[in-house]
């Protein structure tokens, strides 16, 4: 499994940010590209330890069970449900998200897996860095390959 904290993983993905058009049109979902960008990047803030949803009770009863879908090698569920709080429904601007969004990788990617802030993802639970490199380049894959790229 690939995994962000590998600086190869990482420009891949920040290339792949780069090839994003701001009229893309999603393959699924109801984010706009730019609203997608910005879920991203505020999903980057839980795992760099700048924001920390709740967790809810149907995370805290079967979380723990079910982290592997975040970390493994299986493509996440198309449409499958996000974090209330980052559910982006405002309107964005492309080029501040893509910028913001890349900043965020690069900064994470940099700190390395030892500055991980291992807190709780709001749904699956605690994390291991190693795991939270693995889920957070796994769903930075899945929106990009939702705007074809």
């Amino acid at each position: 499994m690939k995994n962000i904290f590998n600086q190869l993983h990482s420009e891949e993905i920040l290339n792949r940010i780069d090839k994003l058009n701001p009229n893309a049109k999603p393959h699924w979902g109801k984010m706009d590209v730019a609203q997608m960008l910005a879920h991203c990047s505020s999903f980057q803030d839980i795992a760099m330890g700048n924001s920390f949803p709740a967790r809810d009770w149907l995370g805290r009863l079967i979380g723990n069970f079910v982290k592997p879908i975040f970390y493994n090698d299986k493509p996440l569920a198309k449409n499958m449900s996000t974090i209330p709080t980052i559910l982006i429904v405002a309107e964005k601007e492309f080029e501040k998200e893509k910028n913001k969004l890349k900043q965020k990788i690069i900064t994470f990617q940099n700190n390395g897996p030892e500055k991980c802030k291992i807190q709780p993802h709001p749904f699956f639970g605690k994390l291991s860095s190693e795991q939270w490199g693995k889920g957070i380049y796994k769903h930075l894959d899945h929106h990009l390959k939702q705007f074809g790229a």
